[in-house]
C-alpha cells in the first residue's frame, strides 16, 4: 500500500489549515461525548460553574464546545483557498490568544477557564499564528515540483 500524495492544488497553508480546523471542531463535539468528557452531568450551558472536562483535563461549556466546533467548520471552509486559510490561522489564532489573555485576566466569566484551558489557548493561538506567518508566504502547492530555468 502506498501513500497517496495530497491533492497538488493544495497549498502548504491550506493543508495546515484544514489539520487545525478539523482538531478544533473535534474538540467541540468531544465536549458533547459523555466518557470524553467526564463530569459530563455537570455539563452548563455557559460560564465558570460547569465542572465537566474535555479529556479530564480543559474545563468546558456547552457554549465553549459550540464555540469551538463553530470555529472548526468555519475553517474547513475557508481552508478551500490559500486567501481564506491563511486568514483562518490568523484570524482564529489571534481569537485563542485573546481567549487565553481573558482568561487569565479573570476576564471571561462566560467560558470556563481554567489553567489547562487557558494555556491550550495560546498554544492554539499562538502556533496558529506563527504557522500563518510561516506557511503563507508560499502559494506554491504541497508537492508541487520547482519551476526549473
Amino acid at each position: 500500500m502506498t501513500d497517496a500524495p495530497l491533492p497538488a492544488e493544495r497549498t502548504s497553508v491550506q493543508v495546515v489549515a484544514l489539520l487545525y480546523a478539523i482538531s478544533i471542531l473535534l474538540l467541540g463535539l468531544f465536549g458533547f461525548v459523555p466518557g470524553i468528557t467526564t463530569n459530563y452531568g455537570d455539563l452548563e450551558l455557559a460560564g465558570d460553574e460547569s465542572t465537566a472536562q474535555v479529556l479530564g483535563a480543559f474545563q468546558t461549556s456547552a457554549l465553549h464546545n459550540v464555540v469551538h466546533a463553530g470555529a472548526g467548520i468555519v475553517g474547513i471552509f475557508m481552508a478551500r483557498t490559500w486567501r481564506g486559510a491563511r486568514t483562518f490561522l490568523l484570524g482564529a489564532g489571534i481569537l485563542f490568544v485573546a481567549l487565553w489573555l481573558l482568561g487569565i485576566a479573570g476576564a471571561a466569566d462566560w467560558i470556563p477557564t481554567d489553567s489547562a484551558g487557558n494555556w491550550l489557548h495560546l498554544g492554539i493561538g499562538g502556533s496558529m499564528i506563527a504557522l500563518a506567518l510561516l506557511f503563507g508566504r508560499d502559494r506554491g502547492a504541497v508537492g508541487a515540483m520547482p519551476d526549473r530555468d
